[in-house]
């Protein structure tokens, strides 16, 4: 038993737990908002800026890691997501949808900020990226089992929408309070800063962390939604296709992970934004359901190679910087997450395609800023112009 009680199989099971509940809210949503809510792609839009308001606050994480140690705040927060995924079908309001969207998204964000902090702590440099492959199988794993479970207890079992909030949501809570009661406090091998910091050196890696968030949303929150509105999936079919995702990263994220130690940064970011541009385009212009399926495997199959942005900040941070970066980062990443889902929700309903063209255009230029990584980054060694070094460590 004590051989299982370790950081990273704390993590691992932290990113199952967080992966089956949040599997089940996401694969549900589109769905339930059509149904019981009657959502358009306005409110569906306002929904998910709402979502990603907590991300944009996550720099408050550092604050809050005054009083909590990293470990715990991480469980706790883990639980405030749990309960917010088991309330949802209470709600099924405009309003209601709102209010329990933002207490499942404050659990999620500062959960996944702390998280990201603590792989980077616990996990040595040369087995990270691997490492995180493994993790992403694990939560594909858990997706699989919570997209399975959510087919066959809808499809073939009428179960209603409420039922299954509830059920995964309270025995993700109650999985969450017998980590936190099994597993010791581990230490992090560095005092981290308890205060924000932005570093010029890092600049880089706060563009791809950006663009990155910005392109994200605009998969997470109309991709799917192409798929009730315009191909009328169902609630099986999504699960379906969910299923396939996540059937793909079990088997091949651990792979990707290695793959990417591999080769390193460069060269895994730029095969991720040359296949997006891609795959957007075909988003913008797709007229066949089986197609836009086809791309929605690939997409998600791409955003795995996103290993790379952590592990290019793994080589080039200093060890103390990393829990406030953590939280820098996340907030960065959610600065056009708040804008966008909104923004674009109006645009939407006067062209799709435009919306998708606009992550065409975002995934250009993280590819552009992927050819500046370095071939070995490190400290000193954080960008690379035109193949020449430019290593700055100005704080």
């Amino acid at each position: 038993m004590e051989r299982f009680r370790t950081p990273a199989h704390l993590l691992v099971a932290m990113a199952f737990i967080m992966a089956m509940a949040f599997s089940v809210w996401n694969v549900l949503l589109n769905n339930f908002v059509v149904e019981k809510a009657a959502f358009t792609g306005k409110e569906i839009g306002m929904l998910q800026s709402l979502r990603e308001v907590p991300g944009f606050l996550a720099f408050t994480a550092i604050y809050l890691l005054l009083f909590i140690k990293e470990q715990r705040f991480a469980l706790l927060f883990l639980a405030v997501m749990c309960l917010g995924v088991a309330v949802t079908g209470w709600f099924p309001t405009v309003w209601g949808l709102y209010l329990t969207t933002i207490v499942m998204s404050i659990g999620f964000h500062y959960f996944e900020t702390v998280n990201q902090s603590l792989t980077l702590q616990w996990i040595d440099k040369d087995k990270s990226a691997h490492f995180m492959g493994q993790v992403l199988a694990w939560k594909g794993a858990a997706s699989l089992i919570a997209y399975a479970a959510v087919w066959l207890l809808m499809e073939w079992m009428a179960v209603s929408y409420n039922i299954v909030y509830m059920l995964f949501g309270f025995v993700s809570l109650v999985a969450v309070l017998a980590l936190w009661a099994v597993f010791p406090s581990f230490e992090s091998p560095h005092a981290q800063t308890r205060k924000l910091i932005l570093r010029k050196r890092y600049w880089l890696y706060y563009g791809l962390t950006f663009l990155s968030g910005a392109r994200r949303q605009i998969f997470v929150v109309f991709a799917g939604f192409m798929m009730v509105e315009k191909f009328g999936y169902s609630v099986g079919d999504v699960s379906l296709l969910f299923i396939v995702n996540y059937l793909f990263n079990m088997l091949f994220a651990a792979k990707i992970g290695a793959w990417i130690g591999k080769v390193g940064e460069r060269r895994a970011l730029t095969v991720e934004y040359v296949g997006l541009a891609c795959v957007f385009t075909g988003y913008a212009f797709v007229e066949s359901a089986t197609m836009a399926g086809v791309l929605y495997v690939v997409d998600h199959l791409f955003f795995a190679m996103a290993i790379a942005i952590k592990t290019y900040f793994q080589k080039i941070a200093d060890p103390e910087d990393i829990a406030s970066t953590a939280g820098v980062s996340f907030t960065i990443n959610h600065i056009a997450a708040v804008v966008i889902p909104a923004a674009l929700g109006v645009v939407w309903l006067y062209s799709p395609t435009t919306v998708f063209l606009v992550g065409t255009g975002l995934a250009l230029g993280s590819l552009t800023l992927s050819r500046m990584v370095p071939l070995a980054p490190e400290s000193g060694n954080e960008v690379s112009f035109l193949g020449r070094k430019r290593a700055q460590d100005v704080a």
